[in-house]
């Protein structure tokens, strides 16, 4: 006997061991050897991390893919992992160090201090793949992998080196986001851009002649940066600005310093903004960097490491500026920390009246999303990829198809970035990583190896006299470590054993699906694609799905700070993992975010109870498995029927998972359990499985198991403990089953669907909706048992209506069903299926009262509908207001409509 409800928290635990123990999701299983591949690599998520919502979005749709295809017979591979993740994990050990009170990073050393990070690894990291587990994702576990570990370490040793050979890897001084507090470079994914309250400073620059005299003539220039002024190689205008045109090619004298700059003329001044003139620092500015190469600019960096002041010895000096007085500059400012220095800066050209007038100015600052100080544009020798190269077969494989994006506008973006690429900086000034595969010789020469041996023998080579054992020159290690993404590009080849030629890689590559957020489209996705394509020859994967973020109710992204973040772990904990998959399954339309609340997936854990019900109503019902059952081969209309609207279903889910219409899935195995199965088959069955005709009982609990079961597979995807669990029961499926439900076979069923059994219950149906539903919007008193009239029925409308009498009668609350040429006077009418019906309501309504209430109901919706429309049209509303309460007008606006247009209906039903 079932227990009367279904407990998550006893279940989820034992069927996961059972998939454990049947080894339901390992690849390559035997009686699939030589079935079709269906291969997805997991985005490995930060051994550090902790699961989120938007990990149980992706990690739900791809769940959703395997077992969904894993039913239908192919051989799936869905490859898990994490990732070393460089500078949180760093962080992480070097706070737990500082905790212990044990000694820091630096007196520890690197050796000692990466041991430690293995540690703590194998203590405490990789939380997140049992969380994984608790979702219920049916990765191969088997095959995990960590990209810091011996095989993936080895791919990306190949790569680094092979890319260098090829001159696709090189060491380059550039401009890069460095972190003053972690002191080292960080990718643009890791760089927050914070709203910040400051100032706009407005200096004068005096012009000289040609001798470097001062004219008495000055040249305005706006600046967020004062501090960063000293480092200024040259002030830009735009060419065609009139204001400055007779200054062009003209030299200002630097204040503070002495040098001597030129105006040069560059489109990247704006005439429109501050001035028009620009001061460029091409040293510690993305922009003015680039203005600098154009014009062939000097780099002058003014700020350290740790983001103060470092001036003495600087080339910001340079001889022959005896003259001026440049020393009490450098006394003033040289160690002072960035914010310290632009009060004195600001304050020295004050005292000189070098400052014209100070603006307040909103603006994006830049902040490490680790460490959360302000970034800083810092000229450093860092290691680069060309990925400009790169990138040219990863555009034409998207364009050419090899490669498609859902939805489709995502290609756009991926466009646009690749087209616009930058070489790529992969050098990370952290310990924790895989350490650079190069070697510097004694006078700065750079050997790349596989390992150690293999540099010293280049470097043997290279300095030649000196290439005997007891000679060879001595070689140092490139201390810096490689850039997260680039071990994360190798991730669909590299798991499957490359750099050799194994058989999971002829067999699992390209993989056919990714699964992934579109904020790593080009951190992740294009690099996958670059990488792919240059060492397999072959894209990594043919789909790439890109999902929307998971907000809160009102349409705001989950923050801490705004205190509206969900944890997935205490919505499993509370309403089991089926209902929050189901909810995010069902919410993931294409290219539209989620708006999620408790509620939502309080209402899918009624979705699971109606089922759990459903379940229970067909073993009280002794509803179990016939032998030799044929769908095809039903003699009753309800039968035949449920059986067509399950295949129909059956398509239509089948239909929307290839597409990536997850939501459409969802909701049409929804509509058909609770609508469908439930609250018609079910409640129409009940006279015949507690009837005395033993034929039609028999008929029709065979037909409920079988119908059953076919749910229980069309569920798994989405659902996949609670039917696991309802598979399992014996006394539900009658006998054991020959094997768990996540390896069953998906139904692939066709040519049973019934038009004439479709006609006749879809009739009744149809028919007792539309009464429920005038009585619903007329006000009709619950108990009031009223008649039905049915106006001008054809023969078959009659003898229909004849048969399903008492039923029709029980279901809608009805005294009675007439026939009738003409519909009766004061009655509510409905067309159902062509024939005209009519429900008559005198002496159950006030029809004056009613129709008047239902039009003072429908022009308070107009009104309402007017003032929003008319918000939603003004363009400063749209664009200032948050964006979840634009969200929110849209929404109501169109259910306003929406309940308008019904009342309209019923209103008109009243004649």
């Amino acid at each position: 006997m079932m227990d009367r409800t279904f407990d998550p928290a006893a279940v989820e635990s034992r069927i996961s061991a059972l998939w454990e123990e049947a080894g339901a999701f390992r690849a390559g299983r035997g009686e699939r050897r030589s079935a079709e591949p269906f291969t997805i690599v997991i985005p490995p998520p930060n051994v550090t991390g902790s699961l989120h919502m938007g990990h149980a979005l992706n990690n739900t749709l791809q769940d959703v893919l395997c077992r969904f295809e894993r039913m239908r017979g192919k051989d799936v591979l869905w490859q898990p992992g994490t990732d070393h993740a460089g500078i949180a994990t760093q962080m992480v050990v070097e706070r737990q160090l500082r905790e212990r009170q044990e000694p820091d990073r630096r007196s520890l050393g690197r050796a000692e201090f990466v041991k430690r990070v293995w540690q703590w690894k194998a203590e405490s990291g990789g939380a997140i793949v049992n969380q994984l587990k608790r979702l219920g994702a049916s990765c191969d576990w088997s095959r995990e992998r960590f990209t810091m570990d011996e095989g993936l370490s080895r791919a990306v040793v190949k790569v680094f080196v092979q890319l260098y050979r090829e001159g696709l890897i090189y060491k380059d001084k550039r401009l890069v986001n460095w972190d003053p507090k972690l002191l080292t470079a960080i990718s643009d994914l890791e760089v927050v851009q914070v709203e910040t309250k400051g100032h706009l400073w407005y200096f004068k620059y005096p012009v000289v002649d040609d001798a470097g005299g001062e004219t008495g003539e000055f040249i305005t220039v706006a600046t967020t940066r004062p501090e960063t002024m000293l480092g200024d190689t040259a002030v830009a205008v735009h060419p065609d600005d009139p204001r400055y045109q007779r200054l062009q090619g003209k030299r200002v004298r630097l204040p503070l310093v002495g040098r001597l700059i030129p105006i040069v003329a560059d489109s990247y001044s704006d005439p429109e903004k501050g001035t028009g003139a620009v001061k460029i620092t091409p040293a510690h500015d993305f922009n003015d960097f680039e203005v600098g190469k154009r014009h062939n600019l000097p780099l002058v960096n003014v700020l350290d490491a740790e983001a103060s002041m470092t001036l003495r010895g600087n080339q910001a000096f340079p001889e022959g500026l005896a003259d001026y007085p440049f020393e009490q500059t450098i006394a003033a400012l040289d160690g002072k920390p960035r914010e310290e220095a632009r009060k004195i800066v600001v304050d020295m050209m004050e005292e000189r009246g070098l400052l014209e007038k100070v603006e307040a100015n909103q603006h994006a600052v830049p902040h490490g999303d680790r460490s959360g100080v302000v970034l800083e544009p810092r000229l450093t020798d860092q290691w680069y990829v060309d990925a400009k190269v790169l990138a040219a077969p990863a555009l034409a494989a998207v364009r050419d198809g090899r490669t498609r994006f859902l939805p489709e506008n995502w290609e756009k973006t991926y466009f646009q970035w690749l087209e616009n690429i930058q070489p790529w900086c992969i050098s990370r000034q952290l310990w924790w990583g895989h350490q650079i595969p190069a070697w510097y010789g004694p006078d700065g020469n750079i050997f790349v190896a596989e390992s150690e041996a293999e540099a010293a023998a280049q470097a043997q080579h290279y300095y030649g006299e000196l290439a005997s054992p007891a000679k060879a020159p001595p070689l140092t290690r490139d201390e810096d470590v490689l850039d997260t993404w680039f071990s994360s590009a190798l991730w669909p080849f590299s798991t499957l054993g490359w750099p050799d030629d194994t058989a999971d890689l002829r067999r699992y590559y390209p993989t056919s699906a990714l699964v992934t957020g579109f904020d790593i489209i080009f951190f992740w996705v294009a690099r996958m694609m670059m990488m792919g394509l240059h060492f397999m020859r072959e894209v990594p994967f043919r789909d790439v799905y890109i999902h929307a973020l998971v907000r809160d109710e009102k349409g705001a992204k989950m923050s801490k700070s705004k205190g509206n973040v969900i944890d997935p772990l205490h919505v499993i904990d509370e309403y089991g993992a089926d209902s929050l998959r189901f909810t995010l399954a069902a919410m993931a339309a294409q290219g539209r975010d989620i708006k999620l609340s408790t509620q939502r997936v309080e209402g899918y854990r009624n979705f699971a109870t109606k089922l759990w019900n459903a379940a229970r109503f067909a073993e009280l019902n002794q509803c179990v498995p016939a032998a030799n059952f044929d769908p095809g081969g039903l003699a009753i209309t309800l039968n035949r029927w449920i059986v067509g609207e399950a295949t129909k279903t059956i398509g239509e889910v089948s239909a929307a998972i290839e597409a990536y219409r997850f939501n459409d899935a969802a909701n049409a195995a929804y509509r058909f359990v609770w609508n469908i199965f439930c609250d018609w088959y079910l409640e129409l069955a009940k006279p015949l499985l507690q009837g005395a005709d033993e034929v039609a009982r028999s008929e029709t609990r065979a037909t409920t198991s079988f119908v059953l079961d076919e749910i229980l597979k069309l569920l798994h995807p989405f659902m996949p403990f609670i039917t696991e669990e309802l598979w399992g029961i014996e006394s539900l499926g009658g006998n054991a089953r020959k094997t768990c439900l996540a390896l069953a076979s998906w139904p692939e069923r066709t040519g049973f669907e019934d038009a004439s059994a479709e006609a006749e219950i879809g009739f009744v149906i149809e028919l007792v909706s539309e009464v429920r539903s005038v009585r619903s919007e007329m006000n009709v008193p619950a108990g009031a048992q009223i008649p039905l009239v049915f106006a001008a029925a054809d023969p078959g409308v009659v003898t229909r209506a004849k048969r399903w009498e008492e039923t029709i009668k029980r279901l809608a609350r009805l005294s009675e069903i007439g026939f009738a040429a003409e519909p009766p006077r004061q009655a509510a009418q409905m067309v159902v299926r062509g024939t005209l019906a009519a429900l008559p309501l005198e002496g159950f309504i006030d029809f004056a009262a009613e129709k008047a209430r239902l039009q003072k109901e429908i022009e308070k919706l107009a009104a309402e509908a007017k003032k929003i429309e008319a918000k939603l049209a003004n363009e400063d509303f749209v664009r200032r207001a948050p964006e979840e309460v634009v969200e929110e007008n849209r929404e109501r606006l169109a259910e306003a409509n929406a309940r308008g247009e019904k009342l309209a209906l019923a209103l008109q039903r009243l004649g």
